[in-house]
């Protein structure tokens, strides 16, 4: 008689079993290589199963050498790609397939496979399956008190845990004995087994290395080598349930949500309690006939079974909206809104007119707001989120209104400088706190202070970057700005900066002003150390054109060539190296700029000098090179 086990079979180790037992007597075992590498795949996995199935074929090795079973392996290795494929029926296949070869029985504990083999017409004998690490009970549950969030095991440490209220968490050790790799093994795979067996869990996740669970409210991460460098056990629980009525600006809240469907951000740092205001709000909205459903990734929301939790549908929470919109839910509850794609598809649903309510991690109420920036258009932030409620140790810290109007920024004073701001305001006060808009090709976001005179605070500071940035990317020597109120700023340079950031005309510096709208005075450093009664506003900007004018009439310099190449317009100065030069077209001052190594000046193409310096080579002008004085 032929025998093939399958890896069920073997794990449950039927087949030594049954020779000792005397149902088999002088059989022909015959064990496929599929079973073998699948096997020892699940050891390399540091799955007990695979050990066990190991164990088995050593036995059966000892029952062949006792001469009383014949033992033979045959068939090929499983291919990894079988065994990614190995829930799809794969390797199962291939055992058939040597039963078939062999006509022999086929020995199985897998239901599914037994009637699969059943149907090709091979010779069937199932055998019920052992239950394997079977409990009743969640096996850390031990470690968790009333007022503890989390704990976490990992081999070779002491176990700990976070416990205490919210807002007030304690990271201790609670028990002083290490955890042993055996012992971590063994509380790994209880979990894992529970979660499939019980109706109260399922896997949420399972990979290589690491399984996610959700067993009743625990939500456990259970990580193995090689992903982790340890087997590591995270088990997290919520500790208060709460009511929107156990919070500040409860009365309002529930208002504001009452009157229209809205876009929301609960934020706030991690444990600060932001899930379990997320979960009194659904619990709220389904109270008042709202059909309401939430996305999650893992599914841990704490809600009613009225409340229809969906996950990632085929992994992508793009999948989980598009469904979603089938169902046509009122409102929807978005934990962990983390990644763009998060935010896109929280954008889109609100978009499509389904109130949405986020739950995101951010350190500020503001910073919510700004993750949407850069990720949707910004004149669309207030139609997506409308409501951010920041959330610190439980209680509800800051909420704020946002909207949009047309209007100068707060700190700028030209007419012409209206644009759409996005007023982020205090719910309580309803005074705005933030603007956010876009400055100089930039967006900003600018703190409003109690103080407006306050010149480096809120647009004040941010103008001064920008002035800054705009003179340093032609100047080639220190830049100081000096801020005169909202919309007047000096600009100190070295005096053989001037004429280049000034520019033909005046022309650059009239170009930073109109941008900015702020009137900007240019004065050499030495004007700064004189103090204030140095010169008056202007000055600087005249005398820096006058001066340059007196030198092209004594010096003519040298004639040049420049070479443009892709990055660069290359001047050959042929000698001076470290020199500081001056470069003019037909005797016009156009720049300063040091000699380099080569005995070359090297201008990037793209910047102000270089078009400056392109421009006069279109149009044959003389470019001169003359040491600066």
């Amino acid at each position: 008689m032929n025998v093939v086990p399958d890896t069920s079979a073997v794990v449950d180790g039927r087949v030594s079993e049954r020779v000792d037992d005397g149902t088999y007597e002088a059989v022909t075992v015959v064990v496929p290589e599929a079973v073998v590498g699948e096997l020892e795949s699940q050891a390399n996995d540091g799955l007990e199963s695979g050990w066990d199935g190991l164990e088995e074929l050593k036995r059966l090795a000892d029952l062949r050498d006792a001469g009383r079973i014949d033992l033979r392996y045959v068939g090929d290795r499983p291919t990894g790609d079988q065994r990614s494929h190995a829930d799809e029926g794969d390797i199962d296949a291939a055992i058939r397939a040597v039963a078939a070869d062999a006509d022999a029985t086929l020995l199985s504990s897998d239901v599914v496979q037994a009637e699969v083999a059943r149907a090709k017409g091979i010779d069937v004998e199932y055998v019920e399956p052992v239950a394997r690490g079977v409990v009743d009970e969640l096996p850390i549950r031990e470690y968790f008190t009333d007022e503890t969030m989390s704990v976490h095991l990992k081999t070779g440490t002491k176990p700990k845990a976070k416990r205490g209220s919210l807002g007030e968490m304690r990271y201790e050790v609670i028990e002083e004995t290490e955890t042993s790799e055996t012992q971590m093994a063994e509380l790994a795979n209880s979990i894992v087994d529970l979660a499939r067996q019980s109706a109260d869990g399922f896997i949420e996740l399972s990979d290589d290395g690491m399984d996610i669970v959700q067993y009743q409210n625990f939500r456990i991460a259970v990580g193995r080598p090689p992903f982790a460098d340890g087997i590591e056990i995270t088990a997290v629980r919520p500790i208060a349930k709460t009511t929107l009525d156990d919070y500040e600006f409860a009365g309002e809240l529930r208002e504001r949500f009452l009157e229209q469907k809205r876009g929301v951000l609960i934020s706030g740092s991690p444990g600060a309690g932001k899930s379990t205001f997320a979960q009194a709000v659904a619990e709220f909205l389904n109270d008042n006939d709202y059909a309401v459903k939430t996305m999650e990734k893992p599914r841990d929301l704490q809600v009613g079974p009225e409340i229809t939790q969906y996950g990632a549908l085929g992994g992508r929470m793009e999948n989980t909206a598009d469904s979603l919109l089938l169902v046509r839910p009122d409102y929807t509850i978005y934990d962990e809104v983390r990644k763009t794609g998060d935010f896109e598809v929280f954008s889109d649903m609100r978009m499509a007119g389904v109130g949405m309510v986020g739950v995101v991690h951010a350190s500020r109420a503001i910073d919510a707001l700004q993750r949407l920036v850069g990720r949707v258009e910004l004149g669309m932030i207030p139609q997506i989120v409308d409501t951010v409620v920041y959330i610190e140790a439980g209680e509800v810290h800051t909420v704020y209104d946002v909207t949009t109007e047309v209007k100068v920024p707060a700190g700028l004073t030209a007419e012409d400088l209206a644009r759409p701001v996005i007023q982020v305001s205090s719910f309580e006060t309803g005074q705005p706190e933030f603007e956010i808009y876009t400055f100089n090709r930039q967006v900003v976001t600018v703190p409003l202070g109690e103080d407006d005179a306050e010149t480096e605070s809120g647009v004040g500071r941010i103008a001064k970057q920008e002035i800054e940035r705009e003179i340093r990317s032609v100047a080639h020597g220190h830049v100081d700005v000096e801020l005169r109120g909202d919309n007047e700023a000096i600009v100190y340079v070295d005096e053989g900066d001037i004429g280049t950031v000034i520019g033909k005309g005046g022309g650059r510096i009239s170009d930073i002003e109109s941008r900015l709208g702020i009137e900007i005075d240019v004065r050499t450093h030495e004007e700064k150390s004189d103090g204030p009664g140095s010169g008056a506003g202007g000055n600087g900007r005249g005398a820096a054109n006058g001066g340059h004018d007196a030198q092209v009439g004594e010096e003519r310099g040298s004639v040049v060539q420049p070479e443009i190449t892709s990055r660069h317009v290359v001047l050959d100065v042929d000698g001076g190296v470290g020199e500081t030069v001056e470069v003019r077209a037909d005797g016009e001052y156009l720049f300063t700029a040091t000699v380099g190594r080569g005995g070359e000046v090297q201008v990037s193409r793209g910047s102000a000098i270089a078009e400056e310096l392109e421009d006069a080579i279109d149009r044959k002008r003389t470019i001169t090179v003359v040491p600066a004085r």
